[in-house]
């Protein structure tokens, strides 16, 4: 089974092509939120290293979010395309799951942190105990109760997510030494833990057609913000 896995829900843009549980080959763009411009040439460039033209791939996969509203619509509308073009079935991941799978077996809880603005964040909780699993749900939560939360826990958390950054000098000080930071290669998207998650809900029959697909935001965005409030005016 041959899998084209995206994330373009930040300034990271990723593809991959797994055959079941090898990855064939990966691309990752660290540079700049162009995912319109791209995209395409990224998808065309790994199936062509890895000597396969679209027809032969039999899952899509993406990354549906949360994240960034525009790029998780870049993302989500290229793959429904391809996949509706040639009458494939798709697999929707959440980002959030996807960044905690880089560190599979790390038996620390496992806490992704996404930018959500306005000192909140997407996140959730995973760990390692006999198998991949949530611990945590996914929502979205001023840091600064999410940080409350996890010290209630008393135990280690590793961090990764595009929020890292931003917020690390509060995570080192609200939870000291419980707060674990993988090497930066570790903390952003990537494909092939899309695919890779896509292959295991393929295994369990959580496949979809493309227009069942839908991207995962939990909160609206700005401009739907400032439409209300002119609204409500």
């Amino acid at each position: 089974m041959k899998i084209l896995a995206l994330d373009t829900s930040s300034i990271v843009a990723t593809v991959a092509v797994l055959d079941d549980e090898k990855l064939m080959g990966e691309y990752i763009l660290n540079h700049k939120k162009t995912h319109s411009q791209k995209l395409m040439p990224m998808m065309e460039e790994v199936l062509k290293s890895c000597e396969l033209s679209p027809k032969e791939i039999d899952v899509f996969a993406v990354s549906l979010g949360p994240g960034s509203f525009t790029g998780l619509r870049i993302g989500l509308a290229t793959i429904k395309a391809m996949a509706q073009a040639l009458d494939k079935p798709v697999v929707g991941v959440s980002t959030l799951e996807g960044l905690a799978f880089n560190l599979v077996h790390c038996e620390a809880l496992i806490c992704p942190i996404i930018d959500a603005q306005r000192d909140l964040v997407y996140t959730g909780g995973y760990q390692w105990k006999q198998g991949f699993s949530k611990v945590v749900e996914e929502e979205v939560i001023a840091i600064e109760q999410l940080l409350m939360n996890l010290k209630s826990r008393k135990e280690k958390v590793i961090f990764l997510g595009d929020a890292l950054e931003k917020f690390r000098e509060l995570i080192i000080r609200e939870l000291g030494d419980l707060a674990i930071f993988p090497p930066k290669t570790l903390t952003m998207p990537r494909a092939s833990s899309i695919g890779e998650l896509a292959r295991r809900k393929v295994q369990n029959g959580e496949l979809r057609k493309a227009s069942e697909i839908l991207p995962v935001y939990m909160r609206k965005s700005q401009a739907e913000k400032q439409w209300e409030e002119r609204n409500r005016s």
